[in-house]
């Protein structure tokens, strides 16, 4: 007899991967891709769509033929800040643009100057972040590319494109909506004032919880297809649904977000300017959450370690914490020069690392300059929570991700949160996990 299964898509922007899931929720399969990026029409770096789509159709179509399984349900977790636009023909008219590509400066001037700062970013609980504020990329393919625009029939967020493509079916949902795309007015619960304006909405097909499908011939049966959801949206939701009273959860990975399900006070413009913001949840309530690119700046780091002191790439896995060198990080008796490139140099970036003084040829040798670099990162990581803890007492804190791996780290956030309860998840499954929660737990 076959196996009964629930398939998920979990595209990050490293891997691609593919699970399925049993109907108790046992992982039983995964698969892992990688596709080389390819340029936009600027020839600027982006994901390549066509790649992505033709995985995605061909994994299902070689699942169908397998008689070891049953597909009965199907959904789909992606990255977010990411939008692809469709004509009246079903196809994309535009690539998934990068969300870390610049965002004009003229057109910033423009939009802020129509819809001040410090107004629009508290109502929509979006920093102000360019092409990461993902309604923005509509405003600007409006304004600086019209003849695309004007092709536009639906602007799909990814989560919502890839399930499209199983379904034929144009939505949006909250957790792609509400997650710094600009687009959401918090306190309204609606569109803002500028996206009916600017005639953007009229790209933004219907609304329905995160937790819909529809009933699709997949394989030749009925299979249940989600409306996918937004990756880090997706990593909270299982604890949400399992875990009632107020805790904090800290996702690690290419960016480490810390999210607070449970906050107490509305967002203030000087959190908004430290890169802490509001997602919406799959029950389409506030979720705080505060940010910063802590996986791609180890990577930044680890490169020129690598380079300097001749390790191989791997070689900082194997590193155990050094108790010396910990407890005199810890303790402040010894001084760290450490300096982050490529973590945005918001006020409280500037607060922790206010001068640079990160020479790595300083170091004697590899693990010395490594325990430097990870404890300037778990500080930052402890500000983070900090924020996006604000006014909460909660003192119970769930980490996952990557991260968790990471023995250094780990040691020195021990040593950082003292007072806290640190629960560490060796789960790596959370985004996927979350999306199948989604078809399993509300249907």
């Amino acid at each position: 007899m076959p196996i009964p299964v629930i398939a998920i898509f979990d595209i990050g922007k490293t891997n691609k991967k593919f699970f399925l899931f049993d109907e108790n929720l046992n992982e039983i399969k995964e698969e892992y891709v990688k596709f080389s990026t390819i340029k936009d029409e600027d020839g600027e770096e982006c994901d390549d769509l066509e790649k992505i789509t033709d995985w995605a159709k061909r994994t299902v179509e070689k699942l169908c033929k397998d008689p070891a399984y049953e597909v009965k349900a199907l959904n789909f977790s992606t990255y977010g800040a990411s939008f692809v636009s469709i004509g009246e023909d079903g196809k994309p008219v535009t690539p998934i643009y990068n969300y870390l590509k610049d965002f004009p400066e003229d057109l910033h001037k423009e939009f802020y100057s129509a819809y001040p700062e410090e107004s629009i970013n508290q109502t929509t609980a979006s920093p102000t972040l360019g092409m990461l504020n993902s309604g923005l990329q509509l405003y600007w393919l409006k304004k600086k590319k019209p003849e695309i625009f004007n092709k536009i029939k639906y602007s799909l967020h990814l989560p919502q494109y890839i399930s499209y493509l199983f379904t034929g079916e144009a939505v949006t949902e909250p957790t792609s909506i509400g997650c710094h795309t600009k687009l959401w007015d918090f306190p309204k619960a609606d569109y803002h004032e500028w996206v009916y304006k600017e005639g953007i909405h009229e790209k933004l097909p219907q609304q329905v919880p995160t937790t819909h499908s529809f009933e699709k011939i997949i394989c030749g049966k009925k299979v249940q297809v989600g409306v996918g959801i937004h990756d880090s949206s997706s990593a909270l939701a299982s604890y949400l649904i399992k875990i009632k009273e107020p805790f904090l959860l800290i996702s690690t990975g290419t960016w480490s977000i810390t999210l607070n399900p449970f906050p107490k006070r509305e967002l203030s413009f000087s959190e908004l300017q430290n890169d802490c913001l509001n997602f919406l949840s799959i029950h389409g309530k506030t979720v705080k959450a505060s940010r910063f690119f802590l996986g791609y700046e180890l990577d930044h780091q680890l490169q020129k370690l690598n380079t300097h002191f001749k390790k191989e790439a791997k070689y900082y896995k194997n590193i155990q914490p050094d108790e010396k060198q910990v407890t005199g990080l810890l303790s402040g008796t010894t001084e760290t020069g450490f300096y982050p490139e490529t973590i945005a140099r918001t006020p409280l970036v500037a607060e922790i690392f206010p001068e640079n003084n990160w020479d790595i040829s300083a170091f004697a040798d590899f693990d010395t300059a490594y325990h430097h670099l990870v404890f300037g990162l778990a500080r930052m990581q402890v500000a983070s929570l900090m924020l996006a803890k604000g006014a909460s007492e909660t003192k119970k804190v769930y980490i996952d991700g990557g991260f968790v791996h990471n023995k250094v780290f780990i040691r020195f956030l021990n040593g950082l949160l003292k007072g806290y309860e640190l629960e560490f998840s060796d789960f790596p499954l959370g985004s996927a996990y979350g999306a199948a929660l989604m078809l399993k737990a509300f249907n």
